[in-house]
Formats: C-alpha cells, sequence, structure tokens
C-alpha cells in the first residue's frame, strides 16, 4: 500500500523516465497501478475533451439577497441519497480504490478545512480485466471559499489525463464544516462525468459530520441521470421527482477499497 507524490514542474522537464524508483514521473510514462499484489500495466483510453472538470461545487451567490448562516446547508429534497442499487448498477464494472486515497486527499486539504475552505480533486483511472482502478488524485490550482470550490487552469488537468491515458473516473471534495451529501449543483458536477464514464463516482469528504465523515454516490441510473439531463437551471435549486419514483442519487455499490492499490498524486496548485 503506497502513494507517490511528483511535481507538475517535473513532469514538464522530463526529470526522470522511471516512475516506479522516483518520486518524478516523466510525461510519456504510463501510470501503472498494483492491485493485489500484482502490476495491471497501463491501457489506451478513448477521451472526449473538453472534461467536465470541476467548477463551482457550491456556489451561494447564486441566491443573490438570499442570507446563509455559516453552517448553513442546502439540501435539494428530492436528492437524499439512496443505498440501495439502481436498476442499471449491476451492469456497472467494479472500481477499485486505495484505502490511503481519502486519507492523503484530507492531508492535501487539511490547511483549507481548518480555514473552512472547501478543496476538490480528480480521479483518474486505468481501466483493467474488466475494472476500473483509480491510480490518480489530480488536486487542481483552485479558489475555493466555506461553499464553492472552482478548479482553474483545467488545461493542465486534461494534459495529466490524457499524458497518463486515464479515464476521468470521477472528483472528491470537502464539505469542511457541512453534512455528507450531494447538493444540487454537485449533482450537476456529477452528471457532467456519470454522461461520460458511467461508473463515475463523487466522493464527499465532511469531518464534521458526526453520522458519516465520507460517502461516494452516483447518479440513479435512469432516474437521477433523465432528471440532471433535463434540467437547465443554475445554482442551489430544487429538482423535481425522478419518474420512477427512486432518489436522484446512492451510495455506490461495485465500489472498492484496496489496501494493495498504489496511487499517484498530481498537486497542481501553485508552491506546492
Amino acid at each position: 500500500m503506497s502513494s507517490r507524490r511528483y511535481d507538475i514542474n517535473a513532469w514538464r522537464c522530463g526529470t526522470q523516465s522511471t516512475p516506479s524508483k522516483s518520486m518524478y514521473l516523466d510525461a510519456q510514462q504510463v501510470v501503472h497501478c498494483q492491485a493485489t499484489g500484482r502490476d495491471v500495466g497501463p491501457c489506451a483510453v478513448k477521451h472526449h475533451f473538453p472534461s467536465p472538470i470541476v467548477s463551482w461545487i457550491e456556489d451561494l451567490s447564486s441566491f443573490g439577497s438570499v442570507s446563509f448562516s455559516p453552517d448553513s446547508e442546502y439540501v435539494d429534497e428530492q436528492a437524499r441519497a439512496s443505498v440501495g442499487q439502481s436498476s442499471t448498477s449491476s451492469n456497472l464494472h467494479d472500481m477499485q480504490i486505495s484505502v490511503r486515497l481519502t486519507e492523503e486527499f484530507m492531508e492535501l486539504a487539511k490547511e483549507n478545512t481548518s480555514s473552512n475552505l472547501e478543496t476538490c480533486g480528480i480521479l483518474g483511472a486505468s481501466f483493467r480485466d474488466g475494472t476500473y482502478f483509480v491510480t490518480m488524485l489530480i488536486i487542481p490550482k483552485q479558489e475555493g471559499t466555506a461553499h464553492s470550490c472552482q478548479a482553474v487552469n483545467e488545461e493542465e488537468i486534461h494534459a495529466v489525463l490524457s499524458e497518463q491515458s486515464l479515464y476521468p473516473a470521477g472528483w472528491i471534495h470537502t464539505h469542511p464544516s457541512q453534512t455528507c451529501f450531494l447538493s444540487s449543483i454537485d449533482l450537476h458536477t456529477q452528471y457532467s462525468y456519470q454522461v461520460m464514464l458511467p461508473e463515475a463516482v463523487a466522493i464527499v469528504v465532511a469531518p464534521t459530520d458526526p453520522t458519516r465523515s465520507y460517502g461516494i454516490f452516483r447518479l440513479t441510473d435512469p432516474g437521477g441521470m433523465e432528471v440532471l439531463r433535463g434540467c437547465d437551471e443554475s445554482g442551489f435549486h430544487t429538482h423535481r421527482e425522478t419518474t420512477d419514483g427512486s432518489p436522484i442519487y446512492e451510495t455506490c455499490s461495485k465500489v472498492h477499497f484496496n489496501p494493495n492499490l498504489r496511487f499517484e498524486i498530481v498537486d497542481l496548485r501553485s508552491g506546492a
């Protein structure tokens, strides 16, 4: 069980050419992951750009004159998570995530979290033998508030995913002072990932939630996907109910924590 970080400047310059033996990764090398003690190797991936990189996860400014207390949150009543499977979840491929990923992400977000600022990251995955392996955590340059996080210089994220031939397998972000849920704006962000890759996940880390410190979610399909596909609203808003009566999103099935899965951390933030 391990993770390795590399500096984006070294990545650009190609400081090293053997990532398995160095903390730096050459841009021409393909990420490998180790699952259950074996190297699963690289794989070619078709990308559909522009990629839906995290943007304005929770933007309170969209409410105009409506005031919010520092601890307030907006929960879409039609969007509460279900623990059950959607009608198509049995057709999804398995996804494996390192047991250390959320811990490493929270360490990278520690300074922001202590200042009640959100932090976001993007997950990159390889695909082998019918399973997605999350082998990269990208922390983009970003601007955050207590209720929002906006990635900037998104072309850098595209470059990393493309060079490493990885799928955009979802995203992760913190709720420093709120509970663990997906807001209506989070749902739109998740839709943009899931419409490209049905297995894409949304991980929410909520260290102050007394009932659950993190959650891994997907939109229900077809229920939630249909609702988001037909929604043109922005900002916080209430979504209509699904036609089949299911919740808009659900706690993920077929996502497994793997203690032997290695992953790279790419921190693109200035001064990282």
